[in-house]
């Protein structure tokens, strides 16, 4: 238990835990709205103002970088909302562009920044600020997920009748782009930019290959997620060298895989 002596492993255990439970309940919504990869997209966004940030020697990166994300995530919706340009278009245009902008900021004028715990992550970098804004990004999510459950769910698998029934969907759509870009700009000072956006994605696909409703999608994407993220920490503390990002990742993918299998099995054991 000398693992809790350290705050900087407890602040990244309770941001770490905080950041994969948003992670997982947004990622269900966008995984089935056929977004997932906006996570992919924002961190590269988040990339670029933080290199920015860097380079102007700004306090506090972190907050300069989270207006931007969200501008880009609403940015984003609605160019893909009026048809103007495909999601999947939008989202490779933006995020190739803010991360060159990030990796040609960062290299000019012999400008001496450590790129790689932006790309990469690193326990270190978790603050306790990031307890406090991981503490109230997920309460508004819960809250979020708690009140409207039924309208997200209408929202989630037929935009258009729920539309009809009178909910205001770009409301909705607008909330989970902006809950998005907070988790990921928090998310990824831990994960880095590479690898935040495999935590808001794995865990909903892990859980649809065994879960086929969508309650149970929810609460097992959260166990897999926050199981994830506490034995990727475990295991980078007690193997010094090991990335706490990529560890995370890997110990998704496995649970991907072990899923997979038991989704193969049910389905031959029920042919027979």
């Amino acid at each position: 238990m000398d693992i809790f002596s350290y705050s900087f492993m407890v602040n990244a255990l309770i941001v770490g835990v905080l950041i994969a439970i948003c992670c997982a309940l947004l990622g269900v919504v966008l995984v089935l709205k056929r977004y997932s990869m906006i996570g992919d997209g924002l961190s590269h966004v988040g990339f670029g103002a933080l290199s920015v940030a860097a380079v102007l020697n700004l306090s506090a990166p972190l907050y300069i970088a989270l207006p931007v994300v969200i501008l880009a995530a609403y940015f984003l919706l609605r160019i893909t909302e009026k048809g103007k340009v495909n999601a999947d278009a939008a989202i490779a245009l933006i995020s190739s562009s803010a991360l060159a902008i990030g990796v040609f900021v960062a290299s000019i004028n012999g400008t001496n920044i450590d790129l790689q715990q932006y790309m990469f992550g690193s326990i270190l970098a978790v603050s306790k600020g990031d307890i406090i804004i991981s503490a109230v990004l997920t309460f508004c999510v819960l809250v979020i997920f708690v009140l409207f459950y039924n309208k997200i769910f209408a929202v989630t698998f037929d935009e258009n009748f729920a539309r009809a029934t009178g909910i205001r969907t770009s409301v909705y759509n607008i909330t989970v782009s902006v809950l998005t870009a907070i988790t990921i700009v928090v998310g990824m000072r831990m994960l880095g930019t590479l690898l935040i956006s495999a935590l808001v994605i794995f865990p909903a696909l892990t859980s649809m290959r065994i879960c086929k409703r969508f309650k149970s999608v929810v609460i097992s994407s959260v166990i897999v997620s926050v199981a994830c993220v506490i034995a990727g920490l475990f295991t980078s503390y007690y193997f010094e060298n090991v990335p706490v990002g990529a560890t995370i990742v890997i110990y998704n993918l496995g649970v991907f895989l072990l899923y997979t299998a038991v989704s193969l099995l049910i389905k031959v054991t029920k042919k027979k």
